[in-house]
């Protein structure tokens, strides 16, 4: 008898049924997999497809289970949970991961890195004595929004096709913008990667991330994209190459400066929608200053934040593009725009930046 048979937890429908939301736990200590297996029986909604007490575990067993979202740890014996997520991506799509991790609480660094190889969420561990309603509760939610978007994507046809693409704007853009949140740094890595260095408009992005992580992002992103990478700040000139980054505490917006030309002014008034930063403000700023030569990205992401500020975009003759579902770890944002017929296209994030690159080249 192998190692997994001795751990796993086959899912069997019972009386949740079939459209209950599986989970799969990889952590290596019994103790934490004994508390998800309790939380999630307890939840009507849930069944817990499987456990693991190793990354290499959790791969075997993804041989026979299927699960929609899969609470990793980082921290294990062998393979380890950062290094597996590729492979259990690759396995289990389209599978939601959650990292799970008392690193998350250590740095950012550790966090955006899991971010980056494509984890939909973190959430940190909780220390001794933390496990409380407020963290079981937030938890749950969690899992039930990835849980929610995996059975989506897995059936596909309750994933909304835009009524209609908007034809894109034939001016040649000078600026890019992007937007996103849950799910969005892998997003936005694979937009950067797929984008040809000899694209060489200044880039702007939004991403939803505490202040602290504002550094982290900005190295993540370099190391990504080979381009230099700012932390928005005031008076800033937009650069040829260069992306500057919304820091956590601010919106990143345009104004014209005192030479006539763009540059950033750091906004933090609230916005209805409640974020900071908010992409809104970002695109709504970029169409007010440029009008038709605004490139903007909307990427995976919960909620509806950015299709105001698209709307302003479309509104003064620039281009919009969608993350398709399929690609997305949240198509909130991304499936918003879809859904209100302001994309000009709804696609992969590697396409989308083929898209800009022949709009670039557009004479």
């Amino acid at each position: 008898m192998n190692a997994v048979s001795n751990i796993a937890i086959r899912f069997r429908p019972g009386s949740k049924g079939l459209d209950a939301i599986r989970v799969l736990a990889v952590d290596d200590s019994p103790v934490v997999r004994s508390v998800y297996r309790k939380l999630v029986s307890q939840e009507p909604d849930m069944v817990l497809a499987g456990s693991a007490g190793s990354a290499e575990e959790a791969l075997v067993l993804l041989d026979t289970v299927e699960a929609d979202v899969i609470l990793l740890d980082l921290e294990m014996p062998g393979m380890g949970g950062m290094d597996a997520i590729p492979r259990i991506i690759a396995k289990s799509a389209p599978a939601r991961i959650l990292v799970v991790s008392s690193l998350s609480v250590k740095g950012a660094d550790h966090t955006l890195a899991a971010l980056s190889l494509g984890a939909a969420d973190t959430l940190a561990k909780p220390r001794p004595g933390e496990f409380d309603k407020n963290y079981r509760e937030t938890l749950l939610r969690r899992i039930r929004l990835l849980g929610r978007v995996a059975k989506r994507v897995r059936v596909r046809s309750s994933a909304p096709l835009p009524a209609i693409l908007r034809r894109q704007d034939t001016c040649a853009p000078e600026v890019i913008a992007i937007g996103a949140s849950t799910g969005g740094i892998h997003a936005i890595g694979q937009f950067l990667g797929a984008l040809p260095a000899s694209v060489t408009l200044p880039i702007l992005i939004t991403q939803h991330l505490p202040p602290t992580f504002s550094g982290a992002l900005a190295r993540q992103l370099h190391a990504a994209s080979g381009r230099e990478v700012l932390v928005a700040e005031n008076r800033q000139k937009l650069m040829p190459g260069k992306i500057i980054l919304a820091p956590g505490n601010a919106h990143l917006t345009l104004v014209v400066g005192p030479d006539g030309e763009p540059v950033v002014r750091l906004d933090r008034h609230p916005v209805a929608n409640g974020c900071m930063p908010s992409v809104d403000r970002m695109f709504s700023t970029c169409a007010q200053v440029l009008g038709n030569k605004v490139l903007a990205v909307v990427l995976s992401g919960m909620g509806r934040d950015g299709m105001l500020g698209a709307a302003c975009i479309v509104e003064k003759g620039g281009s919009v593009f969608a993350q398709d579902a399929e690609s997305s770890a949240v198509w909130g944002m991304p499936g918003a725009v879809a859904a209100a017929g302001l994309a000009a296209g709804v696609m992969p994030p590697e396409q989308i930046a083929m898209r800009a690159a022949a709009s670039v080249s557009r004479t």
